[in-house]
């Protein structure tokens, strides 16, 4: 089916609106950065309710926009710096709401991008860059000592662990690390040592008061009115945001401890003043994507000149991105010992993105030195292919650098094969994959599946909790594949798209009141070894929706993805989903400051979690190490997330949490996160631009087939149905179980069994099944089974008793995240534990505490009435038992 275009239409004069120029007209006290534009000139601002434009979808675009944009909603600092969210209380990668992260500058140049689509004003995309370039890329103050980087010694090798408690890391000079191949060209390219890549965390409102602001080569303190560079992940996969230690990225030992707060991640004779920097590579993917489609979109309207500066830097940007497709060390691929070969030359890609690039150095330039690092961890849901493929094809992206085309060329093909090479039978994409068993470069296990001599993990970089379980992964990750397969045809990327598309489409409901998306992802197995040649069926891989949810930017990025292809392939069920997605959150879910949704915040108990072993949960501190934050908050063992964040107890809806951690229940929150709001707002654009005028929901009037293959099978006064799934010519949205004529309950359209229990003993039960479509269609009804029950329990459920399962919820090597079900016996439950299977063995646990192999409640889920559930969740070591009832005692 051929798509239809909206035309963008060209709107003389019109520019920023008066509610953005207004927030780009503060700037605060300290260190001045490189100069921003404080506004756009007022005579040329337009306000959005003035432009001329078309279609409902657009109109909406620009009404979430001029919401983003209002600065009584609170997206943007007084420096004109997006935050990671509206509200301040508010606990995920960032630890703070009104931190910022390189992703949110990202998905700001996409709003921006769109809105120059639509209206033909770029000055926003421009200015958006500039604060980028102003505020999260480290000026030359910041990075005094790069000039001192000898790319034949990049760096010393210091090993990652599993968990916080063996840190810090003692540096290891005696283990051979690579040479770096692209820093003697990329100097030469742009006459400077210094890297052109956004640091990826910094806290906006300076609230920890550290003031390494941008400009600065010394901490400016609490005084500080700024935004601050911060870093807090430092001690492997298994740290969780509840377990870091915030830092300055500017270490000049003005607080901390003796040595700042270096000691606490790496073990050195003697430390050094520093600075050091972490690249997110997939934000800055994302912002020479937006680039490019920019600079797509500003051509078609015959003003290529006007995004043209900013394209170039978005180019250079990319040319340093590369340091993101090599080994953390510089070493070979398949690499499984601390002595395996050094890399040199390109020996040391494995041209896919990885979690991070870093670099630093000494602040001291009287004894200068720097070094800069990879990584060897890649995520599936970080891949950029799209950007990758602009990066070597479009001559206004392609970088200055003589070998940056080849290197994007070899990694956008890598890219789209490590998504072949991770797709689950079922559709969705696995985690990815490691060059560094452990972080170590240790011998891994001889049944773990390869990629180009690299190990498939589960979960490749984080553990608390696993970093493919999030559906957001899914709809990152793959809407970059969709877009590539639009703007190029390119039949693989189409391939996996025909794949993952009805997997999407069968997990997704949206109704006149209510729409769910997955949430979260469990898997079991692995997929194949790779072989370019001969691609295997990943048969031992598998993927199960475990949870369903209303997250309004997962579901933009989703809606996005299915657009893309449905505008390639013409699949009209693809479009059908992303519009009903998009009607179900405008018409649901927008409030006055933008979309939301609200969401029950268990993971909050873990506020004052105190580390009580050493592997549990809570913050560690080294033994005998002690030191300050800015503010005075102790730094030293025994502490918690809030004890080292004092400043959260004087937030306005801290009593919300406060109650829970008395043991009330889990606080309830409405979040405006801002990448969420560009998510559903890029969407509603891209609609009109793909497809023109709303679709219209063609009228469906078949009804489903009949079930086919009812079984019915009773075990005591219980009865187990399945049948074989029915047909559509749409989808099938839900099937209806009757016993004996009157309906006893409904599954959704992706399930085919039923369970019926609580029934008479020794009695006869006549089942039919029948399926309904979205239009509420009803298919004729099944054959009928039938099923006589057995006798009554012998024994009731003894007063005060409780019963327990366990179940794995997904696995990866060396590692599972297990869960357990107590539930509550007839008369209730005031205490349990739990009795582990022999041999279990956890790192981390939610929902209960772990002692001698016996689970014990936390302290709001003790107390279970008749039949109340609650759920434990761990991550263990090794491999996971069988699913089995446990001994629970109360």
């Amino acid at each position: 089916m051929p798509r239809k275009l909206l035309t963008s239409r060209l709107v003389a004069g019109v520019t920023v609106s008066a509610a953005l120029a207004a927030l780009c007209t503060s700037v605060p006290a300290g260190a001045a950065p490189p100069a921003v534009p404080a506004a756009v000139p007022a005579t040329v601002a337009t306000a959005v309710d003035e432009l001329d434009t078309d279609g409902e979808y657009t109109e909406r675009f620009l009404d979430l926009y001029a919401k983003i944009h209002d600065p009584a909603n609170g997206y943007f600092s007084p420096q004109g710096i997006p935050y990671h969210a509206v509200e301040t209380l508010m606990v995920e990668a960032p630890d703070y709401g009104h931190e910022t992260t390189s992703e949110a500058y990202s998905f700001w140049l996409w709003l921006e991008t769109s809105y120059g689509q639509v209206t033909g004003d770029w000055e926003p995309f421009n200015h958006a860059w500039d604060t980028l370039e102003a505020y999260m890329i480290p000026t030359t103050e910041n990075q005094p000592t790069n000039g001192a980087y000898d790319p034949a010694k990049p760096a010393t090798y210091a090993p990652e662990f599993n968990h916080p408690s063996q840190y810090p890391s003692e540096l290891d000079t005696g283990v051979p690390v690579g040479t770096d191949p692209i820093a003697a060209e990329l100097k030469s390219t742009y006459g400077t040592s210094e890297v052109y890549g956004m640091h990826w965390l910094a806290d906006v409102d300076n609230v920890y008061g550290f003031g390494a602001a941008p400009g600065s080569s010394t901490l400016l303190g609490p005084d500080h009115e700024g935004t601050s560079y911060i870093n807090t992940f430092q001690r492997g996969p298994q740290e969780s945001v509840w377990e870091t230690i915030p830092q300055p990225s500017i270490d000049d030992f003005s607080y901390g401890g003796e040595n700042g707060y270096l000691d606490l991640f790496t073990g050195d004779a003697s430390y050094a003043k520093q600075w050091k920097y972490t690249n997110a590579p997939d934000a800055d993917a994302r912002a020479v994507e937006a680039a490019y489609w920019a600079n797509k979109f500003a051509t078609e309207q015959g003003q290529p000149e006007a995004v043209a500066d900013t394209v170039g830097k978005a180019s250079k940007m990319g040319d340093y991105l590369r340091y993101a497709l090599f080994d953390k060390y510089f070493k070979t691929p398949g690499c499984e010992s601390t002595s395996c070969a050094a890399g040199s030359g390109r020996g040391s890609a494995h041209y896919l993105l990885s979690w991070y690039y870093a670099w630093g150095g000494a602040l001291d330039t009287a004894s200068p030195w720097a070094w800069r690092i990879g990584s060897s961890h890649a995520h599936f849901g970080y891949q950029n292919p799209m950007a990758a493929w602009a990066l070597a094809n479009d001559p206004a992206l392609e970088p200055a650098s003589p070998t940056a085309a080849d290197d994007w060329a070899t990694s956008l093909d890598r890219q789209i094969e490590l998504f072949q090479w991770l797709q689950a039978p079922e559709g969705g994409i696995a985690g990815g994959s490691t060059n560094s068993w452990d972080g170590q470069y240790a011998d891994r296990p001889d049944d773990v599946a390869t990629f180009y001599d690299m190990g498939y993990t589960e979960a490749p970089v984080y553990h608390d909790p696993p970093s493919n379980s999030w559906m957001g992964m899914q709809g990152w990750g793959v809407e970059r594949i969709a877009q590539l397969y639009e703007e190029t045809g390119d039949e693989r990327a189409g391939d996996i798209l025909d794949k993952w598309v009805p997997w999407v489409i069968d997990h997704v409901t949206v109704t006149e009141d209510s729409w769910q998306i997955p949430s979260n992802l469990a898997w079991e197995g692995q997929p194949d070894d790779w072989d370019p040649d001969n691609p295997g069926d990943n048969s031992g891989l598998s993927v199960e929706v475990t949870a369903y949810g209303q997250d309004v930017g997962v579901a933009g990025a989703l809606a996005r993805t299915l657009m893309y292809y449905a505008a390639e392939s013409g699949d009209t069920a693809a479009q059908q989903t992303a519009h009903d997605l998009l009607n179900a959150i405008w018409e649901q879910n927008l409030d006055d400051v933008g979309v939301a949704s609200t969401e029950t915040r268990t993971d909050y108990g873990r506020f004052d979690d105190v580390l009580s072993s050493a592997d549990g949960d809570g913050v560690y501190v080294p033994e005998g190490w002690s030191g300050t934050m800015p503010n005075g908050d102790v730094i030293e063992p025994g502490v918690s997330f809030l004890d080292i964040r004092s400043f959260y107890e004087d937030d306005p809806e801290f009593d919300k949490v406060q109650a829970h951690l008395d043991g009330g229940p889990a606080p309830e929150f409405t979040y405006h996160r801002f990448w969420a709001q560009t998510a559903v707002a890029t969407a509603l654009a891209d609609y009109d631009r793909l497809f023109g005028e709303p679709v219209e929901t063609p009228e469906d009037t078949q009804a489903p087939t009949a079930p086919a293959g009812l079984t019915a099978t009773a075990d005591g006064t219980t009865v187990s149905l399945t049948w074989t799934a029915s047909t559509d010519d749409v989808r099938v949205t839900g099937y209806d179980v009757s016993r004996d004529g009157e309906v006893v309950g409904s599954v959704g359209g992706t399930v085919t069994s039923f369970t019926d229990e609580g029934l008479e003993p020794e009695t006869e039960y006549t089942y039919t099944v029948t399926a309904h479509d979205a239009a509420q269609n009803v298919s004729e009804a099944s054959a009928p089974a039938t099923a006589t029950t057995g006798e009554e329990d012998e024994e009731p459920v003894p007063s005060g008793a409780c019963t327990a399962t366990y179940a794995t919820a997904g696995s990866w090597g060396g590692g599972y995240q297990g869960s357990i079900t107590v539930t509550g016996g007839a008369n209730g439950v005031q205490g349990w534990s739990v009795t582990l299977p022999a041999g279990v063995q956890s790192t981390t646990m939610w929902g209960g505490t772990l002692t001698g192999g016996v689970v014990t409640p936390a302290a709001w889920n003790g107390n279970l009435g008749s039949g109340q559930s609650t759920t434990v969740g761990f991550i263990g070591n090794g491999t996971p038992p069988a699913a089995q009832a446990l001994t629970c005692t109360g």
